[in-house]
């Protein structure tokens, strides 16, 4: 099936550039564009994309404040928010507006288009070169105390095994390498993350994420053994 993509950025080079990628994969089709965040939620309920790519700043309303709004509409778009910085306020913003993933701009062509693939599958994903440094602090600042972690007994349903695939999960990996590290088969960390967003009572794989960084689990990260831990994670 083809994916169809909505771009909102207040950039056109970038949006055009975007735009040229994603036509390069066969399954992926630009249905529609916006170049500012209410033009974006407008475009969505038109379209009714199975993606919508938007640009964390934008005038008028913000890709926050844009991804609230599709989230909140029941539409079926799941939202890719790109952004600039490895550091940067606004994404942690989108991830608890409902945000499918958040990606960098810099990120190579093939990646793109792989995140728009994952998104579109119903998975999430989180663009690994930020996740710790970026959510680790957020929610460090959201949750006040790390001594007091608000969701520990969401946690507690895991079991030990689960609560290691989390844990890699939210250090950005994705299943294949998390499968490599755990030397079990990809199927099964698919079954361990289904089974973990379910006990968790988590929307998808980025709010698991989330989750896991609020209720302490990272204090206690997985230690990685041998070269997988070098690699470059993903969906």
């Amino acid at each position: 099936m083809t994916v169809r993509v909505l771009l909102a950025d207040d950039d056109a080079l970038l949006r055009a550039g975007v735009g040229v990628v994603l036509g390069t994969a066969g399954d992926i089709e630009v249905v529609g564009e916006a170049a500012d965040g209410l033009q974006a939620v407008t475009r969505c309920r038109e379209l009714r994309p199975d993606v919508a790519v938007l640009d964390v700043r934008m005038p008028g309303i913000d890709g926050i404040e844009a991804t609230r709004r599709i989230v909140a509409s029941g539409l079926p778009t799941r939202v890719l928010v790109l952004t600039t910085f490895h550091y940067d306020e606004y994404v942690w913003g989108a991830l608890r507006a409902g945000a499918g993933g958040f990606l960098l701009k810099r990120a190579t062509p093939e990646r793109l288009i792989d995140a728009v693939r994952v998104l579109a599958s119903g998975d999430a994903l989180i663009d690994p070169a930020v996740t710790r440094e970026l959510i680790g602090v957020f929610v460090a600042r959201q949750s006040g105390s790390r001594a007091a972690p608000p969701e520990p007994e969401r946690l507690g349903r895991l079991t030990g095994r689960e609560r290691e695939v989390l844990r890699l999960v939210a250090e950005g990996y994705s299943n294949a390498e998390i499968a490599e590290l755990l030397t079990v088969a990809e199927s099964t960390v698919k079954t361990h993350v289904k089974r973990i967003i379910t006990k968790i009572d988590a929307r998808d794989r980025a709010q698991a994420v989330v989750l896991a960084y609020r209720g302490g689990l990272m204090d206690h990260p997985y230690p990685h053994r041998g070269t997988a831990a070098d690699l470059g994670g993903g969906t």
